[in-house]
């Protein structure tokens, strides 16, 4: 059973924000290794990663972040800027300016689309099934807090309009939007049964998606491993600590499976419920900034008509 919830609707916003991050700083340490080069890396903690130490094959400094946060943190930036409301256009513009910056961390086909779009000046890529990535998915957090209680049409529209600058799927699109449509539901406060139906359903549409089957280990970037696993660990887990320990344990793409799973159980669990050492190990400007966004877009989506 679920743990208790907590009744704060910032709370749960703000646990959603500091839940990608520290998702994110966590599974980036044992990014693209198997379960099982993970339980020898760390046999002398009993075989499983459970602390924001760094490392990892971008050799990072503890507490600190990867694209996934970043990328979010840009956008986030681009909806405040819109009032809430983000363009195409925004989004590509704001997610060149990051990639311009030389982050230290950038997926294959966000470079080629941002490329793509440096040169012809078109924001948004043309449908592609080779774009199945997750990196639409791993940056839908600004837009599942901006367009909190708005129309099914307007968060497909706020979702499609930055997934499209670099993955124009169908299959990232049904993920993105079933992953806001939880984290949605999950500040509602909306009952535990609710939050299944809503993975019960992107299974039904696309089968691809069922996560109620052999557990998905080594998840990759593609859009639907990720997704599975994140599922599987999210809906046996029944606290925050314990579902992001398992889905980063899985390995494979750790960094983005943690950062979407942080998002979900942050929405669900409050940041109350983030572990306090975790907490104080996340980079301090990282968590601030997470901090003053979840803030704002919160408010920016209670205050649109």
């Amino acid at each position: 059973m679920p743990a208790p919830r907590p009744t704060d609707l910032q709370d749960r916003a703000l646990g959603a924000y500091l839940g990608l991050a520290v998702g994110d700083a966590l599974g980036a340490t044992v990014e693209f290794l198997t379960p099982a080069e993970i339980r020898r890396q760390f046999a002398r903690a009993g075989g499983a990663h459970k602390e924001i130490v760094g490392g990892g094959w971008l050799n990072l400094k503890p507490g600190q972040t990867t694209d996934d946060t970043a990328m979010s943190l840009a956008l986030g930036e681009a909806l405040l800027a819109g009032g809430g409301k983000i363009t195409a256009l925004a989004a590509a513009r704001a997610f060149d300016e990051w990639m311009r910056a030389k982050p230290i961390d950038i997926g294959n086909t966000v470079r080629r689309n941002l490329l793509r779009f440096r040169n012809t000046g078109e924001a948004k890529a043309p449908e592609s099934e080779h774009d199945a990535g997750n990196g639409a998915v791993m940056r839908a957090l600004p837009v599942a807090l901006a367009t909190f209680g708005r129309t099914k049409s307007e968060i497909a529209a706020a979702f499609e309009a930055q997934a499209h600058v670099t993955h124009n799927n169908p299959l990232s699109d049904a993920g993105g939007l079933a992953v806001i449509a939880l984290i949605h539901a999950a500040l509602a406060g909306s009952p535990w049964p609710e939050l299944k139906a809503i993975a019960q359903a992107l299974a039904a549409g696309h089968p691809q998606y069922a996560w109620n089957k052999r557990q998905q280990e080594n998840p990759s970037g593609y859009v639907v491993e990720t997704l599975v696993a994140v599922l599987q660990a999210f809906f046996a887990t029944d606290s925050f600590e314990t579902c992001l320990i398992d889905v980063v344990n899985r390995g494979g793409d750790a960094d983005t499976t943690g950062a979407i799973a942080g998002m979900i159980a942050g929405a669900w669990h409050g940041a109350a419920a983030i572990p306090k050492r975790w907490q104080k190990a996340l980079n301090p400007v990282i968590a601030q900034r997470c901090r003053e966004q979840a803030e704002r877009l919160m408010a920016v989506s209670i205050s649109i008509p």
